[in-house]
């Protein structure tokens, strides 16, 4: 691994002039025309106040903005995170300083050098969050072992798509001597490949938190010694041809300007097409090209372009040998979101191989 990358956290804001102070006290219309303003409102008295200032920029903008379909969602949350980066927190000797605030191991790992600064509320609560789930773990059916996701990494939440593949290697019945993982992420796909006895598993990204974090997961474990990372965009520095290659891209064509978590949700107009290009060079002639897909864009009118699809009415690098579907669970009841979608979702497992 390269030693020299940097571990992607949220930027220290400098601390300035006295901003306006929100606590329950306050009055909540006057701090949301704050907001609405553009300028920035400090959290004050108890971390229960920020949930609450969010709480009420959520009811303010269900007023505002309908938020049925699927683009009204997308515009509603960038309406909410415009407005919710604006609360912020001040974090001295690397603790909250408000009352009642969750202790979070990140602040001490990533700002030994920042003694006063600020982070926006959402940012407060992604790391907690994350570091809830790095310190207890988290349980994927199709592996024995719990996922210790580190900060800034995406990982499932939904597990159709990784039962599919699953499914499909229990069935493979090839050669088993190498395999690239494009994008490896929270690791569970080469974890996967290695369960099933891929000897060598080849993963990229271009995440740095997620090489970091695996790495340090990993350790001297012999899990250290099939896994091998490289901090790339998609193959990276892996030149060689092997047996199989998986990629779960994200699911989604990209609408705005995108954050590490965001490249893991949407991609961009030329991921699709160089993936192919060089996956064809690094592909085994009787090799197994795999790739996790999905119709949520086609089902929620986001696109109707179906990026497989195109690869293979286009170019004469591929063909489909099968493509596995697997109905996706229905929302669950308490989610705040309406997922009416869900109910038409399907996850893909795409197996191609060349012409």
């Amino acid at each position: 691994m390269n030693s020299d990358i940097a571990i992607h956290k949220p930027a220290p804001i400098a601390v300035g002039k006295p901003l306006d102070k929100f606590n329950r006290t306050s009055g909540l219309k006057e701090t949301l025309n704050i907001l609405e303003s553009g300028m920035p409102v400090l959290v004050s008295g108890f971390y229960s106040d920020g949930l609450l200032l969010l709480r009420e920029i959520h009811h303010y903008l269900k007023n505002q903005i309908p938020h049925q379909s699927f683009k009204e969602q997308r515009e509603y949350r960038s309406a909410y995170r415009k407005l919710s980066n604006l609360v912020l927190l001040e974090i001295k000797d690397q603790k909250l300083c408000i009352r009642k605030s969750p202790v979070i191991g990140w602040l001490e790992r990533f700002y030994a050098d920042n003694d006063d600064f600020l982070l926006t509320f959402p940012q407060v609560q992604g790391l907690n969050s994350a570091w809830q789930w790095y310190q207890n773990g988290i349980s994927v059916p199709v592996l024995r072992n719990k996922l210790h996701t580190y900060y800034g990494v995406y990982f499932p939440t939904r597990f159709e798509h990784l039962l599919l593949f699953d499914n499909w290697l229990k069935r493979y019945s090839g050669p088993k001597k190498s395999a690239i993982d494009v994008g490896v992420g929270s690791g569970v796909l080469s974890m996967q490949m290695i369960k099933h006895g891929f000897q060598k598993v080849y993963g990229t990204d271009t995440n740095p938190n997620a090489i970091f974090g695996l790495t340090e997961f990993m350790g001297k474990t012999k899990l250290s010694r099939k896994l091998e990372l490289d901090f790339a965009h998609l193959f990276g520095k892996w030149k060689m041809e092997v047996e199989l290659i998986v990629f779960n891209p994200p699911w989604l064509p990209e609408s705005h300007e995108l954050d590490r978590i965001g490249e893991a949700i949407y991609y961009n107009e030329c991921l699709f097409p160089d993936f192919f290009a060089e996956a064809y060079l690094r592909l085994l002639s009787d090799g197994k090209l795999l790739i996790i897909f999905s119709n949520l864009a086609q089902i929620t009118n986001v696109t109707k372009s179906h990026p497989i699809e195109k690869e293979l009415a286009e170019n004469e690098r591929f063909q489909l040998e099968r493509c596995y579907t697997k109905k996706v669970k229905v929302a669950s009841a308490k989610t705040n979101r309406d997922q009416h979608w869900r109910a038409d979702e399907e996850v893909e497992l795409w197996v191609l191989v060349k012409k």
